[in-house]
C-alpha cells in the first residue's frame, strides 16, 4: 500500500530519543570448577614451593620369622622431594578521564565495570592455565617463571593413545608437559583403567572432569543405567562445585562427572580434592598505576602456583576424541 502523501515519518523527524536499555548483557561464563574444587592452600613465601612426598612399602606377604631369631633391619626409604614454580598473571587497564565522567549506560563507573570484568577474565585464565599443557619453568630475567600445570604433574594412574607418554621432572619439579599422543574415543573400558589403577595405588578418586563433548560421551556409557542416583549419603567437599547431577559408579567408589568448559576436550581427570590446592605467594590484588596523561590506569596481578600433594592421588585419560 502506497504512503500517502505528506505523511510525517520517524526517517524525516529530528530530536528522536534513543531507546538504549540500562543493562548490560554478559553470556560469557565465570565457573571455574578446578580452581573452586581444589580451593586454597597456605601462603607461599618463595617463587618455588618444595614439598615432600611417600608411600608405604608393599605389603609383605613372606613377612614371619622363627622364635627367638635375632633382627634385621631395612634402609627406609627417602621421601621424595617435588616443588612448583608461582606464575604471575596480570590484566591490565588504561581509560580517559573524560570516559569515566560521561553519562553511560548500563553502568554508573566504567572504571569498576572493567575493574569486575578484568577479574573475571583472570580468573578464567588461571583455571585455564591449571588445566593446560604445561610444563614448570624457573623463568630468566628474559622469562617469566610458568608452573607445572595438572598434565605435566601425572604419570601413574594415567592412559594415552599411540605415542602419547608420561611427563619427567627434573630435579622434583616437573619442567616438561606430558607427550600428546593419538586421539581415540573415550570409553568406559579407559575410564575403569584409570579407576581401578587409582585404587591399586590409594587414590580415592571422588570426581571426573571432562570438556563438554565428553560430558555427553560419559553420560552414554552403558553402565550409566539410570539418572536417578540417591546421593544423600556421599559426603561432597565443601568446597566442590557440583555442576551436574551425573555420577559414575565404578568397583571401587562413586565419581561426580562435572564438565568443565575451560579444559582441554582430549583430557579427562579423575580427582581427589584433597591432593591439589591453589597456594598464592601474591593474591588478587588491583595496583593504580602512575598517570601519564589524561587517564587512569591500573593493573590486577596474581602470583600463584599449584600444589599437587601426591601425584598418585590422581589420574588422567588423554589423547581422547575431541568430536
Amino acid at each position: 500500500m502506497a504512503l500517502i502523501s505528506g505523511t510525517a515519518t520517524r526517517y524525516d523527524m529530528q530530536g528522536l530519543r534513543e531507546s538504549l536499555h540500562d543493562t548490560i548483557y554478559n553470556i560469557d561464563p565465570e565457573d571455574t570448577p578446578f580452581m573452586s574444587g581444589m580451593g586454597r592452600g597456605p601462603k607461599a613465601s618463595q617463587t618455588l614451593e618444595e614439598w615432600q612426598t611417600d608411600t608405604l612399602a608393599t605389603p609383605d606377604g613372606d613377612n614371619a620369622f622363627m622364635e627367638g631369631d635375632d633382627a634385621t633391619f631395612e634402609t627406609p626409604a627417602a621421601t621424595v622431594r617435588v616443588g612448583n614454580y608461582c606464575q604471575i598473571s596480570r590484566k591490565t587497564l588504561i581509560l580517559s578521564d573524560t570516559l569515566e565522567e560521561v553519562d553511560k549506560a548500563g553502568r554508573r563507573s566504567e572504571l569498576a565495570y572493567q575493574l569486575a570484568k578484568r577479574g573475571s577474565e583472570l580468573k578464567l585464565d588461571q583455571e585455564t592455565i591449571f588445566l593446560q599443557a604445561q610444563g614448570a619453568d624457573a623463568g630468566s630475567v628474559g622469562a617469566a617463571r610458568k608452573l607445572a600445570a595438572l598434565g605435566a604433574w601425572l604419570k601413574t594412574n594415567t592412559s594415552f593413545g599411540s605415542g602419547g607418554a608420561d611427563p619427567t621432572y627434573t630435579s622434583g619439579v616437573p619442567s616438561a608437559a606430558r607427550t600428546d599422543g593419538t586421539q581415540r574415543p573415550f570409553t568406559e573400558t579407559i575410564a575403569k583403567a584409570v579407576i581401578q589403577s587409582g585404587y591399586s595405588n590409594g587414590a580415592k578418586f571422588r570426581t571426573l572432569m571432562v570438556g563438554p563433548f565428553n560430558k555427553t560421551v560419559v553420560s552414554g556409557f552403558a553402565g550409566i543405567a539410570t539418572r536417578n542416583f540417591d546421593l544423600s549419603n556421599v559426603s561432597p567437599r565443601p568446597t566442590a562445585i557440583i555442576a551436574s547431577a551425573d555420577v559414575f559408579v565404578s568397583d571401587f567408589g562413586t565419581l561426580r562427572v562435572i564438565p568443565n568448559r575451560l579444559q582441554r576436550e582430549r583430557d579427562a581427570w579423575f580427582i581427589d580434592w584433597d591432593m591439589v590446592e591453589a597456594m598464592y605467594l601474591r593474591g588478587h590484588r588491583t595496583k593504580k598505576l602512575a598517570p601519564t596523561g589524561d587517564a587512569e590506569k591500573r593493573m590486577m596481578i596474581v602470583e600463584y602456583t599449584m600444589k599437587c600433594r601426591n601425584e598418585a592421588g590422581l589420574g588422567g585419560a588423554f589423547d581422547l576424541d575431541a568430536s
